[in-house]
């Protein structure tokens, strides 16, 4: 059973939430600033656009006030979203947040990456030929 109030809940939850989506895009920044200096190095020094993609899962999590509802996982030993949702709006946050801080940032390391296996696998045939 939780041990705390919902107020104490709430936030224990949005900041697991909050620090999560922060780290998958800091990680989805780093993998598309690689594949910028690998696959296009004229490109390569776009970092100050991209670190701004930071602040995309704060907007998402923090800025649809009442959209989303927290509260104890089923074993209450920890808070997290409540993902069966209740309401239009909760359906809607949990699915922006599935599809824009979770499918999209994971599609766009794996292109990423990809994109660095493929140039360095061209580059490598160009110096065997060579």
């Amino acid at each position: 059973r939780w041990l705390f109030n919902q107020a104490v809940c709430t936030l224990y939850a949005f900041c697991g939430v909050l620090f999560g989506l922060c780290s998958l895009t800091s990680l989805t920044v780093l993998s598309t600033v690689c594949c910028l200096k690998v696959c296009y190095p004229a490109y390569g020094r776009c970092w100050d656009v991209l670190s701004d993609l930071c602040l995309h899962p704060s907007l998402v999590a923090g800025l649809v006030p009442g959209a989303w509802s927290y509260g104890p996982e089923p074993y209450g030993t920890a808070c997290c979203i409540m993902w069966k949702a209740s309401s239009r709006e909760a359906t809607l946050y949990i699915l922006a947040l599935f599809i824009f801080c979770y499918l999209l940032p994971c599609l766009l390391i794996l292109i990423s990456y990809s994109l660095i296996l493929w140039t360095v696998r061209v580059s490598r045939r160009a110096v065997r030929q060579h």
